[in-house]
């Protein structure tokens, strides 16, 4: 810890903190949007509730499991900020991650798991009891989410003297969490359909979103909550910052235009549930990438992000895996698609300052960028895959057949999103 309390990186820094947890909500808005009317309150409880569970786990251990003085590259020492201890006076000193107190940088740094948990959920959607997934939650974030921050995030010198193995040793560059939060949620999000295994109906029965209009209003509040995610891992008001906000507008609007293109080409017809899911694919791509790139940069990684992720959604048909909100096929495919492209259109003239492929820089930074990619997928399939067998034959992941059929909803919550009642005379009582 180290510098001097800077007042507008302060302010900028707690600004994009709430920008990243307003992200968690809005992911409740998308993928509720995207389900049945039966099942979206499930859904919307699902992604609010990885909030709780992620403080409570990060003020007891899980900052210091991610941030705290480094354990052989693997994970920061657990003991060392018990309960935040020591994170918000010492004798009298305020603490500082650069020039912005400590605490700043605890409430911005929750939000990123937060939204990461939240992203798994797309994949057991109308399926998966609540009660387990509470539970795999906890034990996700401390299995998995900790440690991959720590290698990932943890650089050296910004709150330890030694780092996690991916930033300190490695080398490769993730600047706001392609790795840590899209491959490493996406990898997750497979395991987890694969065990839990298909909808009842799917592929069958027509699944389609009950209410488009949120699926887009959570992807616009996303969009939003994005530029604190990405340029707030600048931890200053500066042009580096500028430099990272742009890009992740253009790879955003980039990523919605090639989407759209390749629907019309391939259906006839380009959709709105299409915009949503391209603004979202280039966002995924360009988060390691926003501090390594030019905006033309920004710009092809949107364009590759786009068309890729519009394909790959339609992998789960061919290969039969029941992915119920395509967390594999945006999250997992664009985070690859975002963390590999450093290593090819990096330029030395963006903040980071690493030139890629075709900035002369070789494939020294391309390999480096592919060990992360495979590293973090594999450690988190195979963990998840452990959680998830040890849950399923102690507790029970799915939920009970009838229920499923019926609705989630009213089995999980006793609750019906819609609760139109039909009263005498044949008129719709609206509950008003």
């Amino acid at each position: 810890m180290h510098g001097v309390l800077n007042g507008a990186d302060t302010a900028w820094v707690l600004a994009a903190a709430a920008m990243v947890l307003l992200m968690t909500p809005a992911l409740g808005l998308f993928y509720g949007g995207m389900v049945r009317s039966k099942s979206v309150l499930n859904m919307m409880m699902m992604c609010l509730t990885a909030i709780p569970i992620v403080w409570v786990l990060w003020v007891v251990s899980g900052y210091s499991l991610a941030f705290g003085p480094d354990v052989a590259g693997l994970f920061g020492n657990p003991f060392t900020w018990l309960g935040l201890h020591g994170l918000f006076s010492v004798h009298g000193t305020l603490p500082l991650v650069g020039t912005v107190p400590a605490m700043a940088f605890v409430f911005f740094q929750a939000g990123f798991a937060m939204v990461t948990v939240a992203l798994i959920a797309g994949a057991v959607a109308d399926r998966m009891r609540f009660t387990s997934w509470l539970l795999f939650a906890g034990f996700w974030c401390v299995l998995v989410y900790f440690p991959v921050a720590h290698w990932v995030f943890a650089a050296p010198g910004l709150t330890a003297e030694h780092g996690g193995w991916i930033v300190s040793h490695l080398k490769a560059i993730d600047y706001a969490g392609g790795t840590a939060v899209e491959i490493n949620s996406g990898a997750a999000a497979l395991m987890m359909a694969l065990i839990l295994g298909r909808r009842r109906g799917w592929p069958r029965d027509p699944m389609r979103p009950h209410n488009l209009p949120f699926v887009m209003l959570g992807a616009g509040l996303l969009w939003f909550g994005w530029f604190g995610f990405n340029a707030g891992s600048a931890l200053a008001a500066d042009g580096s910052a500028a430099v990272v906000a742009a890009n992740t507008l253009g790879a955003g609007a980039m990523s919605i235009v090639t989407w759209l293109t390749v629907e019309r080409v391939r259906h006839g017809r380009p959709t709105s549930f299409g915009a949503a899911s391209g603004v979202v694919a280039g966002l995924v791509a360009i988060t390691p990438s926003c501090a390594s790139v030019t905006p033309i940069g920004a710009l092809a990684i949107g364009a590759i992000a786009g068309a890729v992720s519009s394909y790959a959604i339609e992998l789960k048909y061919k290969w039969g895996y029941d992915d119920s909100l395509d967390v594999v096929g945006v999250h997992l495919v664009s985070g690859v698609v975002g963390t590999l492209m450093i290593g090819i259109v990096g330029s030395k003239a963006a903040p980071t300052g690493v030139a890629g492929l075709l900035y002369g820089g070789g494939v020294d930074q391309l390999w480096r960028q592919a060990v992360a990619v495979l590293a973090v997928l594999g450690y988190s399939a195979a963990v998840t895959a452990v959680i998830a067998f040890a849950l399923k034959f102690t507790l029970g992941l799915r939920a009970h057949p009838q229920h499923e059929m019926d609705g989630i909803d009213d089995a999980e919550h006793a609750e019906s999103a819609y609760d139109f009642h039909v009263a005498r005379g044949g008129r719709v009582d609206l509950g008003r």
